[in-house]
């Protein structure tokens, strides 16, 4: 089973396998590719509404990964989606392969290379330089924006 991203749609992703995806992407869709999504839910494509738990779950591995900011609840949900069906997750989206990675779902990229490891970001301070595990709107020493940073 596929649990497909908006980008799939994009790029007219085929596949034999069960599709399935959340009723947000539709959202994101405009036009022609709004269309495809209708095609293929049409077809037998299934829409699925991920448990509350499952969003936790996924919400507790993108903090811990530092993603959670990247992350839509759109890109949220379909990553609880392919966690409750043990689906893969088909997505150029590098900040949902680095949680999915996390979660040990598999992933399938489409019109990109994926990920090539799985990061535990951190931020660093853009006036002190301190570094923090978890995302902060300001820094508490000193005030300043924190950016993510590859700790690598």
């Amino acid at each position: 089973m596929r649990v497909l991203d908006t980008s799939a749609f994009i790029h007219e992703y085929t596949t034999d396998d069960p599709v399935v995806s959340v009723p947000e992407v539709h959202d994101e869709l405009e036009g022609e590719t709004a269309l495809r999504f209708d095609a293929m839910e049409g077809s037998g494509m299934t829409i699925h509404v991920p448990a509350p738990e499952a969003v936790t779950n996924v919400e507790r591995a993108a903090r811990g990964s530092g993603d959670a900011a990247e992350l839509s609840g759109t890109d949220v949900r379909l990553i609880a989606t392919a966690l409750e069906l043990d689906a893969t997750l088909v997505t150029d989206d590098y900040a949902m392969q680095n949680v999915a990675e996390r979660l040990d779902l598999g992933v399938e990229p489409i019109a990109r290379d994926g990920i090539s490891e799985e990061r535990e970001w951190r931020f660093q301070c853009i006036g002190c330089s301190r570094t923090f595990e978890e995302n902060r709107e300001r820094c508490p020493v000193c005030g300043s924006d924190l950016t993510r940073k590859n700790p690598a």
